[in-house]
């Protein structure tokens, strides 16, 4: 499989250079997914393999019209196909800045609905009393719309808050309906908040985890998002010693990025089929990453002293995320952990195996988990198929990352 992928990136490599960059991309999606290079595009290929406009420009609502020969842009020429072909130093920019479409290359669970932008799903579900706020945060960092969801008997209270970043295509309604962590939050007491990426800033809304200016407390994502937060916690009565982050797969890489560059502000994070801090700096490492195939390499300091507990899920069937990366995650945890102990559970839950490694530090206190599930593919576990990328067989994720987080024990 290494070999093909390999083989697959220099024919890309050499379509890129021969100026055909829409063959390139799709060369390299054929190629995640796990399918012959000569294999026919899925339905919606040309809607998947759409390029990201330049840094800061907005995506285009719909694919662009074919432009007619006489309006054509200088050093731009037709394809066949009445796609342009684009000069070499502009080709290789657009690959530079390409999203990584976790999606368009997912294995998708059967019981997961497509998670196509297009097939919006319907506002979540708000329990009588609960309030399901539309905000918007500006800094000098940029901007983004956020969700807040407010239990019914959050007054007078001082609350849990807990920060859930998307997976690429997605939003705060569809995750939210996935997950199922609104209901939580009204059961056990607590606020959530959705931060929503731009498809401004990434055409696909991935959270750019793997760009190096998105890995650091100043400056990118990581300080909206951390903004997003302190602003709930200045409107709302938040407890500040539990403040949480988790996310699911672009979004639980970069839910791994806000632990690392801002432990003085989340107590833990909840990651599933995410990829450890600055596990790439750009398109190519990345690819490689989530492929498992990336070679270890030192990764730049920390932005932040402190290593922050870390509950890690991810499907053993995962053909997107490699789960290596899991791995990778908890052995970065464990690291610096003083007297670090590891026990190994074998369950089964929600019809499915799952194997459970608990690493406690010097007092027995749980400070890392990670669930590999059985059968499980690029998909939450155990959630509800009112979202995109979740499946409802298996281990709850979103109640252990709970009870991980807020310190119960099993079966609470």
């Amino acid at each position: 499989m290494t070999s093909d992928f390999g083989t697959a990136m220099r024919e890309a490599l050499r379509l890129t250079r021969a100026q055909n960059v829409i063959e390139a991309t799709r060369v390299i999606q054929r190629a995640l997914a796990g399918r012959p290079a000569d294999a026919p595009e899925p339905a919606r290929a040309d809607e998947a393999l759409r390029l990201p406009p330049p840094a800061g420009a907005e995506a285009p609502a719909s694919p662009p019209k074919a432009a007619k020969a006489d309006g054509e842009s200088p050093g731009e020429r037709l394809r066949p196909s009445g796609r342009p072909r684009r000069p070499l130093g502009t080709v290789l920019k657009l690959l530079r800045s390409v999203p990584l479409d976790f999606a368009s290359v997912a294995v998708r669970s059967p019981v997961s609905r497509d998670p196509s932008p297009a097939s919006d799903p319907a506002p979540a579900r708000t329990p009588d009393g609960a309030r399901y706020l539309a905000r918007n945060h500006v800094s000098p960092a940029g901007a983004r719309n956020y969700k807040l969801f407010v239990p019914s008997n959050a007054e007078g209270r001082v609350l849990p808050l807990v920060v859930m970043l998307h997976g690429c295509t997605q939003n705060p309604d569809d995750f939210a309906a996935g997950t199922g962590m609104n209901r939580l939050a009204e059961r056990l007491g607590f606020l959530v908040a959705y931060p929503e990426q731009s498809t401004s800033a990434n055409v696909t809304a991935c959270w750019n985890w793997f760009q190096r200016g998105d890995q650091t407390r100043e400056g990118g994502e990581p300080e909206i998002i951390a903004g997003i937060t302190r602003a709930v916690m200045e409107e709302f009565a938040v407890d500040s010693g539990r403040v949480y982050a988790a996310g699911l797969s672009a979004g639980g890489a970069m839910a791994v990025v806000m632990g690392a560059a801002y432990p003085e502000l989340f107590a833990a994070v909840g990651v599933h089929s995410g990829l450890p801090y600055a596990a790439a700096g750009d398109l190519q490492s990345a690819l490689a990453a989530m492929r498992g195939v990336a070679k270890r390499k030192p990764k730049p300091p920390r932005p932040a002293e402190g290593r922050v507990r870390t509950i890690v899920f991810h499907g053993a069937r995962d053909k997107t995320v490699d789960p290596s990366n899991a791995e990778a995650i908890l052995a970065d945890a464990r690291r610096d952990l003083s007297g670090a102990r590891d026990e190994r559970r074998d369950g089964v839950a929600g019809g499915r195996a799952y194997v459970r490694t608990i690493v406690s530090d010097a007092r027995g206190v749980a400070h890392a988990e990670a669930w590999v599930v059985e059968g499980l593919g690029h998909a939450w576990s155990g959630g509800s198929r009112d979202g995109s990328f979740a499946d409802d067989r298996g281990p709850d994720a979103s109640g252990e990352m709970l009870r991980f987080f807020l310190g119960r024990t099993d079966g609470e």
